[in-house]
């Protein structure tokens, strides 16, 4: 059996624990919305359609805020088409997805959707074929009291409180080829500013994300990061990341080190936005909003839309089942960001529903919990009060993409006030048991609350609507306390999280 340690400390503070990184995304893509979230026909819908066995999933796995309504989506999407009565909204084409969108459900129903989910909803413009009028036509839509011709329109719409959406993101992806309306840096940059600038006329305190790179292997990163914000900088108070991973050519080691890729990631990004930041003398400092990651077997059939003259509704796309594996690689990327935390204070796991996600469902019958459904899970639940930095000592392993990369990644959380402490913890080894030792002294945690692992003999096990609990959490047996001393063994292939209680809770 392999051994590591960890020390935790107070004083290694990162920052809060920050709500908004257990965010999720809802996009008009496959079965996200028809039935995914909606579906008025499911005996389990309610008054408005909404199935309410996927709105209780959605409350535990804890998610806190939802992008919408896209994604490639929101490049062609004319937001004014999904709202008022539904039997007057037009049916459109969506080119990103090459389907049909009967704009069904539109901003005022998913932000009922919000209400009831308990979630914040954090909006998408259009900046690919519209741009600053239609932004500010949404906002006053959304947001203003009354009194005016947007407004007045959702008010008579059925809504009449304003919708209070704070947090907006300007446009997507727009650095892609793909993207409808695609843009230079410069040009995005600029109509990023002038879209940034016009909607704090109308509404001063919103919290707005600029377009950064779609991945890390685009061929102008950082160049895009540097010319957007040399732009915006001022403007604007995130710069996005979105990242997808997935195990390639049977490399399973490397796939386990998914998030060495996402610390570099934002890494990079931080130095551009530094960079910039000196460059134009701002005292401000930028937050990075990391709006789309998760796994995404990208060349998967699952991920192929129609062609031709086939455009159906909500055909079933990117319904990717993920296994034990997908599930360490999940828990790993929520460590990097958790870690990051000074930095990166939103994220969002793309997507919620039968769309690379957590959470899957047949039309008209079940729902159940994917095996990357349990990490996020968890950890939003568990992590509270301070992040704090854990520099893992022990082994390392050789990975073909990534070089030598320790076995054991983890991080920790600390409420002082509450007296709790949260390791979380992943075993990269594919084929060794890791002896975890954790000095807890200076928190003073003497008692284990609970210690839970997803591992399984077979690290390709999934979750299926009739085995819908074949990969879950289990207690770990091999985890004591001595003196704060706690010593948990990690199975290879894993992702634990360890819960900790101060002596005099005991």
């Amino acid at each position: 059996m392999l051994t590591a340690s960890i020390t935790l400390d107070p004083a290694f503070r990162v920052a809060p624990v920050n709500r908004r990184t257990f965010g999720s995304f809802v996009e008009h893509l496959g079965r996200c919305v028809y039935t995914g979230i909606y579906e008025p026909g499911h005996p389990a819908a309610d008054a408005d359609g909404f199935r309410t066995d996927v709105l209780d999933l959605a409350r535990e796995l804890g998610v806190t805020v939802v992008r919408y309504p896209g994604g490639n989506f929101v490049s062609g999407y004319r937001w004014e088409d999904g709202i008022g009565p539904r039997e007057s909204r037009p049916t459109r084409l969506d080119l990103a997805w090459h389907s049909t969108e009967t704009n069904e459900v539109g901003l005022d129903e998913f932000v009922r959707w919000s209400a009831r989910a308990g979630v914040e909803p954090m909006m998408a413009v259009n900046l690919g074929t519209r741009g600053i009028q239609e932004a500010l036509d949404l906002l006053e839509y959304a947001n203003h009291r009354g009194g005016t011709t947007w407004s007045d329109r959702r008010i008579a719409n059925g809504s009449p409180e304003p919708h209070g959406i704070r947090m907006w993101c300007l446009g997507n992806e727009m650095d892609g080829p793909w993207q409808i309306g695609h843009k230079t840096a410069r040009e995005y940059g600029r109509l990023a500013a002038e879209t940034a600038r016009a909607m704090r006329l109308l509404q001063p305190g919103l919290e707005l994300v600029a377009c950064g790179s779609s991945h890390l292997g685009m061929p102008t990163f950082a160049e895009w990061e540097a010319a957007v914000l040399e732009e915006a900088y001022d403007a604007v108070d995130y710069i996005s990341l979105h990242a997808y991973y997935e195990e390639k050519d049977g490399d399973l080691p490397s796939f386990l080190a998914s998030a060495v890729d996402m610390d570099r990631f934002i890494d990079a990004v931080v130095a551009a936005a530094d960079h910039v930041r000196s460059r134009v003398r701002s005292p401000k400092r930028m937050m990075l909003s990391f709006d789309e990651w998760n796994v995404w077997y990208q060349s998967g059939s699952p991920s192929r839309p129609p062609t031709g003259e086939d455009w159906p509704v909500a055909p079933p796309l990117l319904e990717d089942v993920y296994n034990v594996a997908d599930a360490v690689v999940v828990g790993g990327l929520l460590i990097s960001l958790l870690r990051h935390s000074d930095r990166v204070t939103a994220a969002c796991q793309a997507q919620l529903v039968n769309v690379i996600a957590p959470i899957m469902t047949e039309p008209g019958g079940r729902a159940w919990r994917q095996t990357t459904f349990h990490p996020f899970s968890l950890t939003a639940h568990t992590a509270a009060g301070d992040v704090l930095r854990v520099e893992p000592a022990g082994p390392v392993q050789d990975t073909a993409r990534f070089g030598p990369v320790p076995v054991v990644d983890a991080v920790a959380t600390h409420d002082a006030d509450a007296g709790t402490t949260a390791v979380f913890a992943v075993n990269r080894s594919t084929d060794q048991r890791v002896e975890l030792d954790i000095d807890a002294r200076a928190l003073g945690a003497g008692r284990i609350a609970r210690c839970l692992t997803v591992a399984d003999d077979d690290p390709r096990a999934v979750n299926t609507p009739d085995d819908p609990d074949r990969v879950v959490p289990h207690p770990n047996p091999d985890a004591t306390v001595d003196s704060a001393r706690v010593r948990v063994v990690l199975p290879q292939v894993s992702w634990t999280v360890i819960e900790l209680t101060a002596v005099q809770d005991e």
